[in-house]
This record gives structure tokens, C-alpha cells and sequence, in this order.
């Protein structure tokens, strides 16, 4: 089985968390307000700095706590993953 590369997993984490999640939900409410409000107010409890006021400066905060918030979440589940992974001492 296959390690998981822990700085890829970290970077594709947060790329698709603070791009796709959090950027791309803040310049869709932006365009049409009543998209991803209620996300958007709840990620506004668990970010400190972030509200949801409909700015492009809380869009750029929201994705950079996302990339943030998913670098560590990915890092984390790839550790986990290769934690459990046996490894292959064996050469073929």
C-alpha cells in the first residue's frame, strides 16, 4: 500500500478548501446575496477576524483562513493515513 505524500496532501487541502470552500462561496454570495449566507455566518463564528459583511476584504480573510484551516486538516489525515499504512521493507 502506498504512502500518501504528506506536503501534497497539505497543499491540496487547502487549495480546494480556501479557493473552492471559502473564496469561492464569498464571490458567489458577492454576485448573488443570498448564496452561502448561512455557511458563511457559521464560518464567521469559527474564524476570529472573519465576518460575513459581503466585502471583498472578508472574502480574501475567509480564504486564507480556509487555505490555513485546510493545510492543517489535510497534513493532519495524511500523517494519520500513513500512521496506519504498514511499511514495505521488502525489495522486489
Amino acid at each position: 500500500m502506498a504512502r500518501l505524500s504528506v506536503r501534497a496532501m497539505a497543499l491540496a487541502c487547502g487549495l480546494v478548501w480556501g479557493f473552492y470552500g471559502m473564496m469561492g462561496t464569498g464571490v458567489l454570495n458577492l454576485l448573488w446575496p443570498p448564496y452561502g449566507e448561512h455557511f458563511l455566518q457559521t464560518m464567521s463564528s469559527v474564524y476570529p477576524g472573519y465576518h460575513a459583511t459581503r466585502t471583498l476584504g472578508d472574502v480574501m480573510i475567509a480564504t486564507a483562513y480556509g487555505m490555513a484551516d485546510g493545510g492543517v486538516g489535510g497534513f493532519l489525515a495524511a500523517v494519520v493515513y500513513n500512521f496506519f499504512v504498514p511499511v514495505n521493507t521488502s525489495e522486489e
